[in-house]
């Protein structure tokens, strides 16, 4: 049973809520986090990538970062951009892209669920990352980022959210993406039903923000050991959620691109790939349709449609996934690619670029690209259910929540 429990945010002045909430800190590299702050100087962006106010010199891991992130926090509530709610409350956070809505309830989960495996995770994190999460959270003394979990559809929940949704929201505005961002502010009177409704559900699963929730974790951890006498109810037990119904969320694809063909003509290639994939020239760009399905770009010849023969099809969680397949028929065995992570002879481009990137990429830096069918968010559940772990880029998930519009102090 999952203990998702409401909370006291810390929520941006409604004239201002366009102008604090920002994309996520990792969205951007640090010329851009710059650019963009610059740009709007009220940018949560500003405390979540405070390098940006120091000298170009500062590493981004400087103690002198986060400190700055704690100043900056403050002074922008003792400025009064930001307004605390006097008792616990759920949310609710509309995001709607290309006339899509996705609705989900922002709540507070349990540390303790993410450990006892009832919040499941599908991608291991990595140290560095997380290290400069734990400091931001632990110095700025709140969670900022919310993680973006995902749960089979509630019928209570949903009842709750379709009838708070006919009041008037909180917040609505568009972001400079063309993103319509709305809350609503839940009745409290609805608390314990929501919160009865959650513990009902034994699965939650983290559908991005991996590196978030571990250092979420971790601060928890340390300050239990600092207060030895906690007794699990402090606001450091519980990290900052935005939790979305299955069928609300759409997965993009995640596409790959490849520098080179390791030695071999475009025509040797396709008589390699004839072994494991039926295919089809296309005089059109490939968006796959269905699973196993798979868009080739060449740069010299153009675009083929690949389809997996049914033998080499896998009902494995993650064997059976499209991103596997191509990695374990085509680009271990013929290209020599072995871990996508660290090989530099291959990149990843998000769907949201669309394929004419994955073409202008393939005519310039790269030789060669690979578009995929999206991966399902019941796929995803699969894996996490079965402890395993998603391939590298299996998921792009849009859109993105925006920080700054809740913050849960700890």
């Amino acid at each position: 049973m999952a203990k998702i429990i409401p909370f006291k945010a810390l929520r941006p002045r409604a004239d201002l809520a366009d102008r604090i909430a920002a994309l996520p800190y990792d969205v951007y590299n640090r010329e851009e986090a710059k650019v963009e702050v610059a740009r709007e100087p009220l940018s949560f962006l500003a405390i979540d990538r405070a390098e940006t106010g120091l000298p170009d010199d500062v590493s981004t891991y400087d103690d002198r970062v986060y400190a700055r992130a704690h100043d900056l926090l403050s002074q922008m509530i003792d400025d009064g951009n930001f307004i605390r709610d006097e008792e616990r409350l759920y949310y609710i956070y509309e995001l709607t892209m290309d006339g899509r809505p996705q609705t989900g309830i922002v709540a507070a989960a349990w540390v303790d669920d993410y450990d006892n495996c009832v919040i499941k995770k599908h991608e291991n994190t990595r140290a560095e990352k997380e290290a400069d999460r734990i400091r931001h959270v632990d110095a700025c003394n709140a969670q900022t980022g919310p993680i973006f979990l995902a749960y089979r559809q509630n019928q209570t929940i949903k009842t709750i959210i379709d009838a708070t949704k006919k009041q008037a929201p909180a917040y609505d505005f568009t972001s400079p993406d063309g993103i319509t961002h709305r809350v609503w502010i839940i009745p409290s009177e609805n608390n314990d039903t929501i919160c009865d409704a959650f513990a009902g559900i034994n699965e939650i699963y983290i559908a991005d923000g991996h590196h978030r929730c571990a250092s979420a974790v971790r601060v928890s951890k340390m300050r239990r050991e600092a207060n030895p006498s906690y007794t699990g109810t402090e606001e450091f037990n519980f990290f900052l959620s935005v939790l979305f119904p299955d069928e609300e969320l759409m997965i993009m694809d995640y596409n790959r691109v490849l520098k080179d063909l390791n030695s071999k003509t475009e025509d040797e290639f396709l008589d390699e790939l004839a072994s494991v994939a039926l295919i089809e020239k296309s005089d059109e760009r490939v968006k796959p349709s269905k699973k196993g399905e798979l868009g080739l770009y060449l740069r010299e010849s153009g675009w083929y449609r690949l389809t997996i023969k049914p033998e080499y099809v896998n009902d494995d969680p993650v064997k059976g996934l499209d991103v596997s397949l191509l990695q374990d028929l085509v680009l271990t065995p013929m290209l020599s690619i072995g871990d996508p992570k660290v090989d530099p002879r291959i990149d990843f481009v998000g769907g949201i670029r669309g394929l004419g990137e994955l073409e202008r990429r393939a005519n310039a830096d790269c030789v060669a690209a690979f578009s995929m069918y999206p991966t399902d968010i019941h796929e995803l559940f699969a894996v996490a259910d079965a402890g395993l772990l998603m391939p590298p880029k299996s998921t792009w998930f849009e859109p993105k929540l925006r920080s700054g519009i809740f913050i849960h102090e700890i």
